[in-house]
């Protein structure tokens, strides 16, 4: 009789402080397979989804009762926990402030960016400017640009980046752009990208046989 396989994650490095995660078309079942996949001993998650005002409580909520991560939608002056995910309002754009380990959000009520508010490019900018290797950037399915530009500044900045790759987007838009800029470290398909995140924070994982 062959039992199951139980698997754990230990995290051996301390050094990527934020995860920043950006989508659109398509992004609300991508953000959440990647996310499902996930443990909740990581770096605080900041998300944004282009998504309607209204509906962006309602994704986190879905977010925090069907993932181990802690999710919710965020507010100005949030701190960002690890373990927890904090999703963009709709209708407002949302950067991140840093003073040494300590980390927080704003929302900064300007013009839509990219044709967007939430914008990608917004929240991608403010983490290359406080974070740059500190931080880890991911830009999933999604039409158009928003979140390219921004992808390539944390690039630049030194942060590690993905971008989902065309055979599991739903919209080959956003994540195509940053990829053909030079803002993407590496391309994954939907289904990997947990594990790259995994990877580069510093977690390896640990297989048991019941």
């Amino acid at each position: 009789m062959t039992g199951g396989i139980a698997v754990a994650y230990s995290r051996q490095e301390d050094e990527i402080q934020l995860i920043a995660i950006g989508a659109s078309t398509g992004g609300t079942d991508a953000i959440y397979q990647v996310l499902h996949r996930l443990p909740e001993s990581l770096p605080g998650i900041v998300i944004v989804q282009h998504i309607p005002e209204g509906f962006s409580k309602r994704f986190a909520d879905r977010l925090d009762a069907q993932t181990k991560i802690k999710t919710k939608e965020a507010e100005h002056g949030d701190v960002v926990e690890p373990g927890h995910a904090y999703v963009a309002p709709g209708d407002h754009h949302i950067i991140v402030q840093r003073y040494g380990k300590k980390i927080w959000l704003e929302r900064v009520d300007q013009e839509r960016v990219n044709g967007h508010r939430p914008s990608v490019d917004v929240l991608f900018h403010s983490v290359a400017q406080h974070f740059g290797q500190d931080a880890l950037g991911v830009l999933l399915t999604g039409m158009g640009s928003d979140g390219a530009k921004g992808l390539l500044s944390m690039r630049l900045a030194g942060s590690y980046t993905i971008g989902q790759d065309e055979h599991s987007s739903v919209v080959y838009g956003m994540p195509k752009v940053a990829y053909e800029i030079g803002g993407v470290v590496k391309q994954h398909p939907l289904n990997d990208i947990a594990e790259a995140i995994l990877k580069q924070v510093g977690f390896t994982k640990n297989e048991k046989r019941l």
